[in-house]
């Protein structure tokens, strides 16, 4: 799980790679590899839970979080199609915040992950995931600070539709992190 964690991190390095890069040099590759990795982790953590007898965690928690886990790089993929596909009309949108935020979120989520071998320590993985809720919280307020730009402002209907898309996908990213951060938390309750 630790390693599928690392991928959601790769993944918004891919995502934070490709907003930076030039329109023409703009490449899903990042993404790409990063979900096949993901995607094989998930496969041989299934496999292995179904042959181990014992596990130290309840299977259906395990395949809880790998579920989740692989739904935040699945979403920065679609975020960074969506980006590419938005052309001029993602032209000097502004993400800075929103990235922090995410990686700040990525780092979080593998933190969290790695905690559960370290045993259960309801106090550290409850601050992790309040630290979770927060970033979620002030993404929710990005979002919202950008809509009203985008409402009030004096755009085509197309940039609007565009731009609105762009920013509740990433907003999805933030979900799917907070996603992540609630399941370990439930895990470490359960086993403490």
């Amino acid at each position: 799980m630790e390693s599928s964690a690392e991928q959601t991190r790769a993944s918004i390095q891919s995502l934070i790679q490709l907003v930076k890069a030039a329109p023409e040099k703009r490449s899903l590759d990042g993404f790409i590899d990063s979900r096949r990795k993901d995607k094989r982790i998930t496969k041989e953590l299934t496999e292995h839970l179904l042959k181990t007898f014992v596990t130290p965690l309840e299977r259906e928690d395990i395949e809880a979080l790998s579920i989740a886990l692989y739904k935040i790089p699945k979403t920065a993929e679609k975020f960074g199609e969506r980006y590419i596909i938005a052309g001029k009309h993602a032209a000097g949108l502004d993400l800075t915040k929103h990235l922090g935020r995410l990686e700040r979120a990525t780092d979080t989520v593998v933190l969290l992950v790695k905690e559960l071998r370290k045993g259960v320590n309801l106090e550290k993985v409850k601050a992790q995931n309040d630290t979770l809720q927060q970033i979620e919280g002030e993404a929710d307020e990005l979002m919202v600070e950008a809509l009203r730009e985008l409402y009030n402002g004096d755009h085509g209907a197309v940039h609007i539709i565009v731009l609105k898309d762009l920013y509740e996908l990433i907003e999805k990213i933030f979900d799917r992190c907070r996603d992540v951060g609630n399941i370990v938390f439930h895990i470490v309750l359960k086993h403490s």
